[in-house]
């Protein structure tokens, strides 16, 4: 009894051992420490890279849900996987990602938003990166209302007319840089304390803005361009004359600390990319509407319509 005792002690501590170095071998350091704040959310690995100068090495690509950040990460794993790389794509909030970036956890990132989105995570961690290439230079952020609401030309506007909007501001992910220039900037300027900045997510944001549209009724978001809305949906951005919400900004490409150094050739890659209003609209739209749910197959279906500039992301 008591040898079979032992044995189930002993069974335990390794099922538990296993168990752990399990979790810590998927999860990583960022896995560990931000699970609990809604960090490591959702994770996408290649099992293996095709043939190519990759060799298998793996790439991790860390990823935000905006839509532009859903598209071209699964634009480029596609690439580089045709190249030879193992990538992995593991979704978190802005925070966690950047720290992990900084730690080395994260390979990289395609959606930092300079100068202003994402100003915070880049004063305070900018100096542990590398920022690798622009590859759209027209990003705006905006509070956004449908084209049916005549009434509201400005977001002072919306003061007087809180009681319309039940007092919401439909807004994105609580980490994101728009939440914060938001309800740091923009709010207070306009003296918008009758209002509440909602927090969610960027699909709860689409979700609840395509039904107030179907409805015919009033609600206002926090969004930005590009983004497929504007072409798909009747909305246009408020005025902002206080200057809230900046002026126009760069997407970057950001890596850790010496990535070019361990990956020369996707670092030229990665610095050569660029998108147009045109290319960016057409794969949104063919990822995250047509092919919803299933964005990897959109992004697959879009790459062979444009194979011509799909084949030069890695030339």
């Amino acid at each position: 009894m008591r040898t079979g005792g032992l044995w189930r002690r002993l069974a335990v501590a390794l099922a538990a051992l296993v168990a752990t170095t399990l979790v810590a071998a998927g999860c990583g350091t960022i896995g560990g420490a931000n699970n609990a704040a809604g960090g490591d959310k959702k994770k996408e690995t290649t099992q293996e890279g095709g043939s190519g100068s990759g060799n298998g090495k793996t790439i991790k690509i860390g990823w935000i849900p905006w839509d532009e950040d859903v598209v071209t990460t699964h634009l480029w794993k596609q690439a580089l996987e045709k190249k030879g790389y193992k990538v992995e794509m593991v979704q978190l909030d802005p925070g966690p990602l950047f720290a992990g970036l900084a730690k080395g956890d994260v390979d990289l990132f395609l959606d930092t938003w300079l100068p202003t989105t994402h100003k915070t995570y880049w004063d305070r961690y900018g100096k542990q990166l590398e920022d690798v290439g622009v590859w759209y230079d027209n990003a705006t952020l905006g509070i956004t209302v449908p084209n049916y609401v005549k009434d509201v030309k400005t977001i002072g506007d919306l003061k007087a007319k809180s009681g319309e909007f039940g007092g919401k501001i439909t807004g994105i992910e609580a980490g994101a840089g728009l939440t914060s220039t938001t309800e740091k900037k923009v709010m207070p300027a306009y003296g918008l304390d009758n209002f509440q900045l909602a927090k969610s997510s960027t699909p709860a944001m689409l979700a609840e803005l395509q039904k107030a549209i179907k409805a015919k009724k009033p609600i206002v978001v926090t969004l930005w361009k590009p983004h497929w809305a504007y072409a798909k949906l009747p909305i246009h951005d408020l005025k902002d004359p206080k200057g809230t919400l900046g002026k126009g900004e760069q997407l970057h490409v950001v890596g850790r600390k010496d990535f070019g150094k361990d990956f020369p050739e996707v670092k030229k890659w990665m610095a050569d990319f660029k998108m147009t209003d045109k290319q960016l609209g057409t794969l949104e739209d063919e990822a995250l509407n047509k092919n919803k749910g299933n964005e990897a197959k959109g992004v697959s279906d879009w790459s062979k319509k444009n194979a011509d500039f799909v084949d030069g992301l890695t030339k």
